[in-house]
């Protein structure tokens, strides 16, 4: 029987898998008995915290044991954990943190804008009672190991009450995307669609009880987080959370570790076949590959076949309102079907091209917006009845925004968005976000932004700008602007200052027009 809850998922896996290692983090290990009852320690330090059900928190870290714990603790408690970028700046932090009225902070001492609780520290968060850091000291927040010991007032009776509280359709997660206003949502799943969509995500990649799972994708995102560790945790398997990707550490862990699965963008991989050292390394352990979040050839796919040597590589389409998941291919699909679509639908769930203003079905082959309707739709947006009431219909299909065409066996191949974002290694980039803090930089009169083609990276950000009269804007300081204000994947790849930026009779601009001239721009001379 399907588990139903978080914390039903863990007491079954530490009774089933009891003193094997769930966790190694460098030198520090946990089995699946120790992680269980570090669960429950964390939850009692929650639940002394004040957290009742429904309460909001935020773990804003890298990819360490601690985050886990941290995660599963929150959600034993009845909380909503809500992740964090760990390249995120203070503002930006500062905005969901404030909107999502989070009550505990989980963070580190440092992260790549600086030290966390010092970049939020100006902002007003009235509602955040508690600053946790999980790994070192701040004298901002409280240490980890003082944050579970003021767990003890709590009776395993209450804590236990608590847990057996949950039920299925209450919310696990909330994590934040953009539209193409530029506004973050908060997407909320339940306990009982994450833990049904990674069940069905790792029976259908073949994910055992036995893998060593190097979980390199970031866990504030789906990827790392639900097809990574969550999913992990639901087959047995043992997890090595990876802070930041180098090749040659990666490469290094794959032979000590025998890793044998490795997710992740198409970059990742590429990034570690041209490496001329790859030679010096026994990667032969690897059996696993899922990607995706950008286009892949052919020649990847085979190459990760015969030079990596991975058993099963398939690709997988999803998003956040979608739990995570939409489509998957299937481990005996080619390196045809795997290269040019992302997959069919998981099992349970239906997807459709459909006309967006009807609704209706194209026929096979036609373009149309893919619309989802099953078990792994969001439950809609933390306070947004209206943005939720535009996304998903009345009778339970969700609009992904994305354009794509369905072949005869279900297969669909993505071709367009209807919104303007664009991915670049992976994440999701929305140009209008990019777009208002370029019109703040001093000197811009009007920006506007695309994603273009890049090798390696799928897509960057090309930035249009037009300065304002008599001003001598340069390229480096819209740049130093952008890195001041926005995470570095958000960061524009090309800058290009033009007279005027295309507009149409409404006066919103043509991104049509400026996509081809891009393709000018950029076109080999």
């Amino acid at each position: 029987m399907l588990l139903q809850t978080l914390p039903q998922l863990i007491e079954s896996a530490a009774t089933e898998h009891s003193e094997r290692i769930a966790i190694q983090d460098g030198d520090y290990q946990l089995s699946y008995n120790a992680l269980n009852q570090q669960r429950l320690k964390v939850a009692k330090a929650c639940m002394a915290a004040g957290v009742e059900k429904g309460d909001r928190c935020v773990i804003w870290a890298p990819n360490i044991a601690e985050w886990i714990l941290a995660a599963i603790g929150i959600q034993t408690a009845g909380g909503v954990m809500v992740p964090l970028s760990p390249r995120f700046q203070g503002a930006e932090a500062a905005d969901i943190i404030a909107r999502s009225g989070a009550k505990l902070l989980f963070t580190v001492t440092d992260l790549e804008k600086g030290a966390p609780l010092a970049l939020i520290d100006d902002f007003d968060l009235p509602e955040l009672k508690h600053r946790v850091v999980l790994q070192g000291q701040d004298t901002m927040g409280v240490d980890w190991q003082a944050f579970i010991d003021s767990g003890a007032v709590v009776s395993d009776d209450q804590v236990a009450e608590r847990a057996e509280s949950i039920g299925p359709d209450d919310i696990m997660d909330m994590l934040f995307t953009s539209g193409t206003t530029g506004k973050p949502k908060g997407v909320l799943s339940s306990h009982s669609q994450n833990i049904r969509v990674f069940d069905t995500w790792a029976n259908t990649v073949g994910l055992r009880s036995e893998d060593n799972y190097l979980i390199i994708n970031p866990f504030f995102h789906s990827f790392g987080y639900k097809a990574g560790w969550l999913a992990a945790l639901i087959k047995g398997c043992k997890i090595y959370p990876m802070k930041v990707f180098d090749k040659t550490a990666a490469m290094a862990k794959i032979q000590a570790d025998k890793i044998t699965v490795m997710p992740g963008a198409p970059s990742l991989y590429e990034i570690i076949l041209a490496d001329p050292e790859r030679k010096n390394y026994d990667l032969s352990s690897l059996r696993l590959a899922v990607t995706g979040a950008a286009p892949i050839s052919v020649q990847l796919v085979e190459d990760l076949w015969n030079e990596l040597g991975f058993e099963t590589v398939v690709t997988a389409y999803g998003m956040t309102e979608s739990t995570g998941v939409v489509s998957i291919c299937r481990p005996d699909d080619t390196a045809e079907v795997i290269s040019r679509t992302s997959g069919k639908a998981i099992d349970g769930v239906e997807m459709k091209c459909a006309n967006p203003s009807t609704g209706e079905e194209v026929p096979r082959g036609r373009d149309g917006e893919i619309w989802v309707r099953g078990y792994n739709v969001m439950k809609g947006y933390f306070g947004m009845p209206e943005a939720t009431a535009e996304t998903i219909t009345d009778d339970g299909w969700m609009k992904t925004g994305d354009i794509g065409v369905m072949d005869d066996d279900g297969y669909i191949r993505i071709t367009d968005r209807l919104k303007d974002m664009y991915i670049m290694n992976g994440e999701n980039v929305y140009p209008a976000e990019v777009e208002a803090i370029l019109r703040r930089c001093d000197g811009v009169a009007q920006a506007a932004v695309i994603g273009v083609p890049r090798a390696k990276q799928g897509e960057v950000g090309m930035a249009f700008v037009v300065r304002q009269a008599a001003s001598v804007l340069s390229e480096e300081q819209v740049r130093a602007h952008c890195k001041d204000n926005l995470a570095s994947y958000k960061l524009p790849f090309y800058v290009q200052f033009v007279d005027q930026l295309p507009l149409n009779a409404s006066g919103k601009v043509m991104k049509p027009e400026l996509k081809k001239q891009a393709a000018q721009l950029l076109a080999p001379k």
